[in-house]
């Protein structure tokens, strides 16, 4: 008998983040255990300091605020997640949870949730995002609901918040002699909202518009008292790369609006700038999860448009801060999806003819493989069921496809100039027409069909139909256990870019065209690495592990021989990325031509490290395919 209940909850919880990574039977399990509440306008769901309840929270319909001191912090509405701090403590609530609306939330089981979760990186990514960014509390407690003993990575994530802070680096400043109204006459000059108080550019105290309310306008101190009586002592300072949490904690914890910025962080050291809540509120503009919830509330492409510039300053923030690669292309990515899945929900919602049958928007290529960090072109496919109708089945989806790709287009995301997208015939194709053409690539395989399989078999599922995505995905597996010399071909292409250094050890740099004497990272560096990984985790019947960092360490788990080897070659390929990136955010390109003369020495030798382990790698592929007959 059908749960008709958990069906319904089931069709809600897919179209949010993070539950639509999981599976239909996942989300089933989920569903059935599920308990829904109404919550009528200001009645209270949990209380600071109150004991944290076994379940977090999915707001249904309504509006539940969250409150610190009766303060509201954040609204969530329809599909936003919170009570996550149950996750990851054993202690009490930091903040109020009161309804702002009549509403119906969806109380979901740690239990049943934290099982399945363990299996899905996607999930992990974006709950840590969403702890990190409105987390009080950094401190971890034993006995966690969560164990994030056991995932290093998600710990460093959640209580590490890579959002970079923009204080003012001109902090007005005045000497413990002057008087209380020469501070404020100067405050008011520069119209600012707190003073130093420093002796050699060493801060004493600081005061602020409040310090002049409850001190100075109540009639407790006169305006011709010294600034000394009235400061707040001594000064709580904190180093320039003080985080958002960190900055959030501090004035919580302390009560306070301002920050004090020194060189060290120490009071000893000289001043260097100060931070104010205002600060904060325009850097969490630039907040992944603010950017998500914008985009849930976007209705015109421009508005679209400006949510991804956006996400670009959250990616140049995060790479001058050198955060690890593999969390920045997570959320960076969750980002680029959301996006693409919006454009086509839209398009969707308004396209003048009903779908005909059920279909699978993928992506492919680098976003397939989730290492999209700059605003390259787009690369897509379409699959959909086989229909009565083929060619009448076709047009509709061109037609979609044609207004999906264009809004891309629009919003950030370039035409492919080599038309590998969901708009071009080629495909936009029915199941079993996808199926004979994998089929066809990898039993009578050419240059051109290899390369197009180095394209297409790193797709993922964006859109739709999952079922479809997979369904294609295991005639591939079939295809290649039946004609494993497919992985000889393509372990020849892994090969056809060799080390990047000629026999001088000098890099190996384009020597006509556009970009003569630069280096092409993307060609000689980055591909060899995707395609040795690709060809290798093939080898083993690898399924959905298509990102190249995973595949090298789950290489490194079943080879453990090569541990080594493929520990280096994740380490090189992020290293490469992050190269790439910081050149493509410089130059406002995509990266791919470097300058080696406008690198430093370290820099040089920092690539030059990252090359070695490709002539390694391409040598174990050389031995382990059987090439030296094909070179």
């Amino acid at each position: 008998m059908k749960n008709t209940i958990a069906e319904r909850i089931l069709d809600f919880l897919k179209n949010y983040p993070p539950f639509y990574f999981l599976n239909t039977d996942e989300l089933l399990e989920i569903s059935k255990e599920i308990e829904v509440i109404y919550l009528d306008i200001n009645e209270v769901l949990f209380t600071q300091q109150e004991h944290l309840k076994k379940f977090f929270y999915v707001v249904k319909d309504g509006a539940v605020g969250l409150f610190h001191q009766n303060k509201l912090v954040d609204k969530c509405d329809e599909g936003d997640v919170f009570g996550l701090r149950a996750f990851v403590q054993n202690d009490v609530y930091a903040l109020d949870a009161k309804a702002i609306e009549e509403s119906i939330l969806y109380c979901i089981p740690l239990t049943i949730f934290g099982d399945i979760i363990q299996k899905h990186e996607k999930v992990m990514a974006f709950l840590s995002v969403s702890f990190a960014t409105n987390t009080r509390n950094t401190h971890l407690k034993k006995n966690n609901a969560f164990d994030l003993a056991l995932k290093p990575n998600l710990k460093k994530n959640l209580f590490t918040e890579v959002q970079h802070i923009n204080y003012s680096t001109k902090p007005i400043t005045c000497q413990e002699n002057h008087s209380i109204k020469e501070a404020a006459l100067k405050m008011s000059d520069y119209n600012v909202g707190s003073i130093l108080i420093t002796k050699d550019h060493i801060p004493l105290g600081i005061i602020t518009d409040k310090d002049l309310r409850n001190k100075v306008a109540t009639g407790k101190y006169s305006i011709d008292d010294k600034v000394t009586q009235i400061m707040s002592y001594p000064v709580l300072t904190y180093p320039k790369n003080l985080s958002v949490s960190e900055a959030q904690i501090a004035m919580l914890k302390h009560n306070i609006s301002h920050l004090c910025i020194t060189k060290d962080g120490t009071n000893t050291t000289k001043i260097i700038g100060v931070l104010s809540e205002h600060d904060i509120v325009i850097t969490k503009g630039n907040n992944p999860s603010v950017l998500i919830k914008a985009l849930k509330k976007a209705s015109t492409l421009p508005e679209i448009k400006t949510i991804i510039e956006k996400a670009q300053v959250v990616l140049k923030n995060y790479i001058e801060q050198h955060i690890p690669l593999q969390f920045v292309t997570n959320i960076i990515s969750e980002i680029n999806y959301a996006i693409t899945r919006k454009i086509i929900a839209q398009n969707l919602q308004y396209f003048e003819q009903e779908i005909p049958v059920k279909f699978t928007w993928l992506t492919i290529g680098s976003q397939g493989r989730r290492e999209q960090l700059l605003q390259t072109d787009q690369d897509n496919a379409i699959v959909f069921e086989d229909p009565e109708k083929l060619e009448n089945t076709r047009a509709f989806f061109i037609k979609l496809a044609t207004k999906i790709n264009q809004d891309l287009a629009f919003v950030g995301f370039e035409l492919c100039p080599a038309k590998m997208m969901a708009m071009n015939p080629k495909w936009c194709l029915s199941v079993t027409e996808w199926k004979q053409q994998f089929n066809d690539w990898i039993t009578q395989p050419s240059e051109a069909k290899i390369l197009l399989s180095t394209i297409f078999f790193d797709f993922n599922f964006m859109y739709g139909e999952r079922t479809l995505a997979d369904n294609i995905a295991k005639s591939i597996f079939e295809s290649i256990h039946n004609y494993d010399l497919f992985l000889t071909y393509l372990g020849r292409n892994a090969l056809q870019n060799p080390p990047p250094l000629s026999f001088f050890r000098s890099f190996l740099v384009e020597d006509t065209g556009e970009h003569k004497h630069q280096f092409d990272i993307k060609a000689r560096a980055i591909m060899p690495l995707v395609d040795a990984a690709r060809v290798l985790i093939l080898s083993h019947a690898i399924k959905n592990i298509n990102n190249t960092k995973l595949r090298f360490e789950k290489l490194s788990e079943l080879e453990p021989q090569n541990k080594d080897l493929y520990e280096a070659c994740s380490i090189a390929f992020e290293t490469l990325l992050y190269f790439r990136t910081e050149e493509g955010l410089k130059n406002n390109n995509s990266g791919r031509f470097i300058d080696i003369v406008s690198l430093s020495k370290a820099n040089r030798l920092q690539l030059k490290n990252c090359f070695k382990p490709i002539k390694e790698l391409q040598d174990l592929i050389q031995t382990r395919f059987k090439l030296s007959q094909f070179l």
